[in-house]
């Protein structure tokens, strides 16, 4: 290595080889120190130093820390300590590689296998009869899974968030990024081998499933991973250990067949893989990026401490590691030490049809029963999801069909579901039982909306809302039970066969009880508003369908479950109200219209009739289904529509189309900050030919160029109605502005072009334009109309993710020092530097750190 690169300084050598030493060394830390001492290069105190640390990871940095300051004699005997450490392990490799692996190891090695084949050949369904098994083989459908880190910002609820970003990812991911369980662990650059995979997915969308078929398939020998062993826990066993213990416990815990090779199994842990499934369940989840390290298997330590050394490092350097989650808690997990991020995105169209194919076993009522989803675009949508997709086949396989009419809403959906499976489930045994249905929904919903408050999805026998239930037949019907064990300890472990039917049942207890109604502004407020992040989205979506008149009906009659007539009223002039405070604010709204859509009453849309009609949608990459709710409420609404704000929603061509009349009626219309191409141009010329009322018009950093603005002025044109057009950061050059010269400064009073592809010199066709009558802005002015702009932008920042904000930094910091001279613009970059430090001081991925960094030396002009 010293030879290969003494062309270069061996600072520099050791900075860019820095994360590879990490690895290399951390279990040569102490010979390391002890050579450093004699040849000299480290003091005592310099040793006592590095030794203060926890984890020999954080003593390799250390080490290279002090070197950077010992200078570049120091770093070459560094070096060639460091060959020399090379040199040892070459010859030990020679030495030990023809070794044959020993007859009792190759014995574990099968009946390991034979044991995870058994364990993971069958599969339980949500709400299966006991007793009731399915060969896994026979019913698994492959789920797509899209590699790399795709950002999920957490500012709706989760299902409602990925139910819109997976068809973009299922549409445009192309065949390179789509990969194989056989291939999570495959190495993706020839330097950075892959060991920590990370694999995110909503709930109900397969994560188990993926872990079920990964040892199912290495049982089988079908499997192309290069492991010997695979380790797998679930952190819902793993929560009922509340005292000190060691990895070799943890792994005898269930495989006491292993016991006797186990000293050879962690000694070769190169070909060991450790599967944790199920992080968001995990109690102490908020703790894992510990700093007291485990570094070896028989340390006794707290369960957090030692899974936060696997995910690490510290603790089996080689192991490899498969860890899956939620979205909601992958925040708390040390995602620098990830090397692979890896979303289950679900099913497609086609894996849809084929499960609901599986499930009924007849090609011919298949297909019928694909067809009634098919078209049913709610039901479609959210079939994506394959516990969903189990959920709408128990309705369709109870009813035959989709009893009475088509569900139209959520709580339709759900309702339907309730009743399918007390109809299938039950009726045999309510005559027996001695307590109501009433009582026992009640109760599971007391349960659920109090667990669901918590954020808790997993519900312990020894909770007393579970205990409450003890006795009920039914609970079996809508609870799935698995049993943690642990040596002298075994409990059942509760939960709902999804996370959103909690959610309905949670909004049923708080519909039909003295429970309050929750603050809905508060619960579902805007991204970044408040601290918000959707978990109640679904919840008040529920809540508001069962408080419809329709549905609180069928309730009554079914379930024998009353919503009191002044919870309803009280419900109803209470959305109303918030709907009205939020289009006079321009508050983010979307949740509230979906709310009014589950009442399916017209009479509450026309009886909003705020002062002005501000719509805003921004930054949710909206579905079919939100412009549905959208279309919904604007239809029930009359006059002019101040404000549209699609900026940062992924709008497309036939969405827009789907929204034509109301885009007509829009005085201001935001669509910024989206990749808008040719056919949704076409959409907003077909626009600004027709409106009376268009004003004003957004399109900064929507990505369109000379072509696309050629396009919008002859449409503008047509009714010389538009007066502002805002379209900074595209690729518009002083070509494509020459289109708009006959346009200024009537009916266009101002035209905002900055960071565009702009030349130094402007044309003398545009000088008028430009320098004397300043309608089109290419540089910061004075003008009062940035501070405004600029109080929008920080507004945006403070609401964003940091994958979100270093998209704007990139943005707004491309600006030559001459244009920084204003006073607005002082004040602007000042508070955007306080807001980036402050992300920085908060922020737990070193890679994300040090882009934040890089913006704010830029910031600190």
């Amino acid at each position: 290595m010293v030879e290969e690169d003494c062309c270069k300084s061996c600072l520099t050598v050791i900075r860019v080889l820095r994360a590879s030493l990490v690895d290399e060394l951390e279990g040569r830390i102490d010979t390391l120190l002890e050579n450093l001492v004699t040849c000299e290069v480290f003091t005592r105190d310099d040793r006592e130093e590095v030794l203060c640390l926890l984890g020999p990871r954080a003593r390799v940095r250390k080490v290279l820390d002090i070197l950077e300051c010992k200078g570049e004699e120091a770093a070459k005997i560094f070096l060639s300590i460091n060959s020399h450490f090379q040199q040892e392990e070459k010859t030990h490799c020679r030495n030990s590689t023809d070794q044959p692996q020993s007859v009792g190891y190759n014995k574990v090695k099968q009946k390991h296998k034979d044991v995870l084949r058994r364990r993971s050949e069958s599969m339980l369904f949500y709400n299966t009869r006991h007793g009731e098994k399915i060969l896994f083989s026979e019913h698994y459908v492959n789920l797509l899974l899209v590699d790399g880190h795709q950002g999920l910002e957490i500012k709706r609820h989760e299902v409602l968030t990925f139910g819109q970003k997976r068809l973009s990812l299922q549409q445009k991911s192309a065949a390179h990024k789509k990969i194989t369980p056989s291939e999570l662990f495959l190495t993706v650059h020839e330097n950075r081998p892959v060991k920590k995979v990370l694999v995110i997915g909503v709930a109900g969308i397969g994560k188990t499933i993926l872990v079920q078929k990964m040892l199912f398939d290495f049982g089988g020998g079908k499997d192309q991973l290069e492991f010997d062993f695979i380790i797998h826990m679930t952190f819902r066993d793993l929560n009922l250990i509340d005292k000190p213990t060691t990895l070799r416990e943890l792994v005898l815990r269930k495989n006491r067949h292993l016991a006797k090779e186990l000293d050879v199994i962690l000694a070769n842990d190169n070909k060991l893989l450790i599967i944790l499934d199920g992080f968001d369940e995990f109690r102490q989840y908020r703790s894992c990026d510990v700093d007291v390290f485990v570094t070896e298997p028989d340390d006794d330590a707290e369960v957090v401490e030692i899974l936060g050394s696997l995910m690490q490092g510290e603790l089996l350097p080689n192991a490899s590691i498969m860890l899956t989650s939620r979205p909601a808690a992958i925040s708390h997990i040390p995602v620098g030490c990830i090397d692979r991020f890896v979303l289950i995105s679900g099913f497609s169209l086609t894996e849809i049809q084929e499960y609901i194919s599986r499930y009924f076993q007849d090609n011919a009522l298949a297909d019928r029963m694909f067809a009634l989803v098919a078209a049913n675009e709610l039901m479609l949508t959210l079939c994506y999801i394959p516990a969903f997709c189990h959920i709408v086949c128990c309705i369709l396989k109870e009813s035959k069909d989709l009893c009475g009419e088509s569900p139209k809403t959520m709580t339709d959906i759900y309702m339907q579901y309730l009743v399918a499976l007390l109809c299938s489930h039950t009726q045999a045994r309510v005559e027996k039982s001695l307590h109501p249905l009433s009582d026992i929904v009640l109760k599971l919903g007391r349960l659920a909306f109090h667990k669901l408050i918590e954020h808790q999805t997993l519900f312990y026998s020894s909770d007393r809302d579970v205990a409450a239930l003890e006795g009920c037949n039914l609970v079996s019907t809508f609870l799935d039970k698995t049993v943690a064990q642990e040596p002298g300890c075994t409990e059942e472990v509760y939960s709902f066969a999804h996370l959103t039917v909690q959610e309905f049942f949670a909004a049923i207890y708080c519909a039909v009880t003295d429970q309050p109604l929750p603050d809905v502004l508060q619960h579902s407020s805007g991204p970044g508003e408040g601290t918000s992040n959707g978990h109640l989205d679904l919840f008040n979506r529920f809540l508001s369908g069962i408080l419809s008149v329709r549905n609180a009906s069928l309730l009554s009659r079914q379930v024998g479950l009353c919503c009191k007539e002044d919870k309803v009223e009280t419900y109803r002039q209470k959305l109303i109200q918030e709907l009205t405070v939020l289009c006079e604010n321009g508050a983010h709204i979307l949740n509230h219209l979906h709310c009014l859509v589950e009442q399916q009453d017209p009479s509450l849309g026309l009886a909003v009739q705020p002062a002005a009609l501000r719509i805003n949608v921004s930054d949710e990459i909206l579905s079919q289904m939100d412009y549905s709710a959208i279309k919904y409420f604007l239809n029930l609404t009359k006059g002019t529509i101040s404000e549209l704000d699609l900026t940062g929603t992924g709008v497309f061509s036939e969405g827009l189309k789907s929204l034509f009349p109301q885009l007509l009626r829009c005085e201001n219309l935001w669509l910024g900050e989206n990749n808008i191409d040719m056919d949704t141009v076409q959409v907003i010329a077909d626009v600004l030919r027709v409106s009376d009322n268009i004003a004003d018009l957004g399109l900064g950093w929507s990505n369109i160029g000379d072509e696309e603005l050629l396009t919008l002025s002859d449409a503008i044109r047509v009714k010389k109605k538009l007066k502002e057009l805002w379209m900074e950061g595209n690729r518009v050059s002083y070509d494509g502005l020459l289109s708009l010269s006959d346009l200024t400064p009537t009916p266009l009073k101002k035209v905002v072009a900055i960071w565009n592809n702009l030349a130094n010199t402007v044309p003398e066709s545009l000088c008028g334009a430009v320098s004397t009558q300043k309608t089109i802005s290419v540089n910061f002015t004075d003008d009062d109309m940035w501070d405004a702009w600029g109080e929008w932008v920080l507004r945006r920042c403070e609401v964003s993710s940091n994958e979100k904000l270093l998209m704007v930094l990139h943005k707004v910091c491309n600006v030559s020092v001459p244009c920084l001279e204003t006073q607005w613009a002082k004040t602007f970059y000042r508070n955007l530097s306080q807001l980036v430090q402050s992300r920085i001081e908060f922020c737990t991925e070193d890679d994300m750190c040090k882009k934040l960094k890089k913006f704010q030396s830029v910031l600190t002009f």
